[in-house]
This record gives C-alpha cells, sequence and structure tokens, in this order.
C-alpha cells in the first residue's frame, strides 16, 4: 500500500471513495458531496503531513465537519423549497460505500437517506460515523468536537429514530424488478385499477420537482389516490404529444427505472416494497438532481 506521508493525491484517493459516500449521506447530495470532498483535497494538499499518523481519520473529521457547515445553508434552502425534497438519485452506488462490516455500509436507499434528514446535523453525523463508517467513538468525538459520552448519546438517539422511520423491511432485487416491469406495463395502460393492485393500501408517493417542473406539492396517499395520479400523468403525456423512453437502472443501489425524453433523463423513480407489493414511490424530477445522469 502506498505511504498516506508520501504523494498527496496518491494518499487522498486511497479515501475518496468513502470520503464521497459519507458526504452523500450526510448531504443527501451528489454534487454538494463532491463539492465537499474537493474543498478537504484542498486542505489536505495544504497540510504537513508528516504529523498525521491516521490519514483517513483526520480526512474524516475535515469532511464531516465541512458537511456540517454546508448543513446550515442547506436547512435554509429546504425551508422554502417546493414540494417534498428527496435527495439527489446516484447510479453508482458502489463508488460511495462505506468499505464497513456493518449492516448499513452498502444502504443508499432513499428511504434511508429521508430518515437521516430528519435527524439534527449533529445526530447524523454521529449515526453515520459509528453506525455506518464503523469509527470508534473516540474519532467520533475528534470530528465532532464533542466528548464521548456525549457522541454516544447523539448516536443513540439517531438510532432509535431511524428504526422508527427508517426503511421498510428489504425485498431482494428481483421482487423490486418484477414490480418495476409490472408498474410500467400498468401506467403505460393508463388503467387505475392495474397499477392499483401492484400498491399497499397505504402506498405513497414522493414527486420532487423543486418547483422547477409541474409535480404533486404534497405526498400523494392511499393505493388508489396514487394510482389515479400515476394515470393521469400517463394520459397528460400522451394527450400533449410526448414521447418518453422508460429504461430500467440502478437507482441507489437497488433496481429502479430512468424516464427519457431525447436525449434527457427527465425523472428517476425508486420505489420500497413492503409484501410483494410497492410501499411507497419515490419520482425525483428536478433537472438540477438529474443532470449528471444524461452523460
Amino acid at each position: 500500500m502506498p505511504s498516506e506521508k508520501g504523494d498527496p493525491t496518491t494518499a487522498f484517493e486511497l479515501h475518496r471513495g468513502s470520503l464521497l459516500g459519507l458526504a452523500y449521506r450526510m448531504l443527501g447530495s451528489r454534487v454538494d458531496a463532491e463539492d465537499a470532498v474537493q474543498d478537504a483535497w484542498l486542505r489536505w494538499s495544504a497540510t504537513q503531513r508528516l504529523d498525521i499518523d491516521n490519514a483517513e481519520a483526520f480526512l474524516v473529521r475535515i469532511v464531516t465537519r465541512l458537511c456540517l457547515d454546508r448543513l446550515k445553508s442547506a436547512r435554509s434552502k429546504r425551508e422554502v423549497y417546493v414540494g417534498p425534497w428527496l435527495p439527489e438519485p446516484v447510479v453508482d452506488a458502489e463508488a460511495l460505500s462505506s468499505h464497513a462490516a456493518t449492516e448499513l455500509a452498502e444502504d443508499l436507499s432513499f428511504a434511508l437517506l429521508l430518515a437521516l434528514d430528519r435527524l439534527s446535523p449533529l445526530e447524523r453525523a454521529a449515526f453515520l460515523l459509528h453506525d455506518v463508517f464503523d469509527a470508534p467513538y473516540a474519532s467520533v468525538a475528534s470530528a465532532l468536537g464533542r466528548s464521548e459520552d456525549a457522541c454516544r448519546k447523539l448516536a443513540s438517539r439517531a438510532r432509535l429514530a431511524i428504526k422508527r422511520n427508517g426503511p421498510v423491511p428489504s425485498a431482494p432485487d428481483n421482487e423490486h424488478a418484477r414490480l418495476l416491469a409490472a408498474f410500467v406495463e400498468a401506467a403505460e395502460s393508463g388503467d387505475i385499477s392495474r397499477i392499483e393492485c401492484l400498491l399497499t393500501e397505504d402506498a405513497v408517493a414522493l414527486s420532487d420537482g423543486g418547483g422547477r417542473v409541474l409535480a404533486a406539492l404534497n405526498p400523494i396517499r392511499g393505493a388508489h389516490r396514487v394510482a389515479r395520479f400515476i394515470s393521469g400523468v400517463v394520459r397528460k403525456q400522451i394527450e400533449a404529444g410526448v414521447t418518453l423512453r422508460v429504461e430500467n437502472a440502478s437507482i441507489n443501489g437497488r433496481p429502479g427505472l430512468l424516464v427519457w425524453a431525447d436525449d434527457q433523463v427527465v425523472q428517476a423513480v425508486a420505489i420500497d416494497v413492503d409484501d410483494e407489493r410497492i410501499a411507497t414511490l419515490y419520482m425525483v424530477l428536478n433537472p438540477d438532481k438529474l443532470a449528471a445522469l444524461s452523460g
């Protein structure tokens, strides 16, 4: 393994993936995460590294603090965000792995990211560092500038909130893929009853347009209402003569859909599955969050 006290670029690149994964989980935005990691690189390259015993812990501390600073402005922007906010979808989840042997190390689901978003910034950081990235509480305390006991309490509160509000029971990828294929067929038919049969009774549809494109301003709840909404969207597209292409894709590490209009991705779709039906539909339409997927 290359020396972490040698070439700064080589040493930094050893940890870039996990740093990007931490920043994305903290911020819910791939673009903002990349900006945070770039800022960390600038600080790292200007640091006297001979006195640093653990480069990874040093870099994690920098990225965590950069993300905490960014969350202050992100929260104020979120207060005026138009409609439901969803994370920026990613199609290369493996590049954001924490590389830790924890239960949630590979989980980038929208359900988990939304549960994280409900936490305070410090709770989120403590939970991610300890429960997802397997950092000891001494390292968490150093990153957050809090005592180890305080960090244990932060992580514990976060853990309880994640358990209460976090992901639904996971389903195998082939179950996701089967339901998505059936959903596309039912949606294209416009048959409300066919769509409804694929949804749990208390299904929820979240549609994030960010005020940039037409989208539902509130969560749509209940199988029949969700089915009517999907059918209505398809009908309007047909009436407007819009031709869309639906493509299977990995969205945040699970089977999902990308919807294309010409050479642009106009929607990314992810789902939660419960009892062999779709429990939640996550529909990202905000073009700012889709720009990177069209390349």
